[in-house]
């Protein structure tokens, strides 16, 4: 049965994964026997990662690129292939986030998002899905977002971008099926990482941060996520465990999508 969720012989791309949730979810892949290839925006960032993964024992394959630039993603892609392998597996975990209200957002700052949080995960897939084909397989691992679900105040370039990816997500399982190319989503809740670092910090008089309280009040596992809880989620995806899960969020979120919350006291 552990043959299932063995990734033995399997080149993995994660975008942006010099850290946080996607050092995770390649740090589970390299134990899992998968060959690790990541990307980032600038070179500083490639060798922090290359640092990173050298420290946990892992060998792997760290290159600039912009997810948004479709001639470097294919020179990425290209050169993945000549030097590495034909990718099997695709992360797209690149993203960011601005907290900014609607109203004061400005359409350049609300494009920024929406480049890199969808078109990017668009230009990536793209470029990977021809070799899934000719090979006969391949797994595409979006990550989405509770935001995909929800709505909340500031963020809507981020919601509005998480929205498209959970139905982009769900059109390439619809057209690449056939080809035995699965593609999931995983939709983290509020996971414990440097990007939401902010929002749990402990307040000048020693209490915590309001929207730390209030995710935990919201949470039926009562605690922020780690990004190892999402680890296994992402295994099981890029698995042969997964091979007739297709156009599939795996909402990791704690519970809190099925909870209407605590009655007010």
């Amino acid at each position: 049965m552990e043959n299932l969720f063995l990734l033995n012989g399997k080149v993995a791309l994660v975008t942006g994964a010099s850290y946080g949730i996607g050092f995770a979810i390649a740090s589970a892949f390299a134990k899992a026997g998968a060959t690790i290839v990541f990307n980032d925006i600038n070179r500083e960032l490639v060798d922090k990662g290359l640092a990173s993964y050298r420290e946990a024992g892992i060998q792997a394959h760290g290159y600039v690129c912009d997810v948004t630039d479709e001639e470097q993603v294919n020179a990425l892609v290209a050169r993945i292939e000549k030097e590495v392998g034909a990718v099997d597996i695709l992360v797209n975990n690149a993203g960011i986030i601005k907290r900014i209200p609607m109203h004061e957002m400005s359409a350049a700052e609300f494009r920024k998002v929406i480049d890199i949080d969808l078109n990017g995960p668009f230009i990536v897939s793209k470029a990977v899905i021809p070799g899934m084909m000719k090979k006969g397989h391949g797994k595409i691992i979006n990550i989405c977002s509770m935001m995909s679900e929800l709505g909340r105040e500031t963020v809507s370039a981020y919601a509005a971008a998480k929205g498209g990816l959970k139905m982009l997500t769900r059109n390439i399982a619809s057209e690449y099926g056939e080809y035995n190319i699965q593609c999931n989503g995983i939709g983290p809740g509020y996971i414990a990482t440097p990007q939401t670092a902010p929002l749990r910090e402990i307040q000048p008089d020693g209490s915590k941060h309001p929207f730390d309280r209030f995710i935990i009040a919201k949470t039926p596992a009562a605690r922020w996520g780690t990004t190892e809880d999402l680890q296994g989620p992402a295994i099981f995806l890029a698995s042969d465990a997964s091979d007739f899960v297709n156009g599939h969020i795996l909402y990791v979120d704690g519970g809190i999508l099925a909870y209407i919350g605590k009655q007010p006291k």
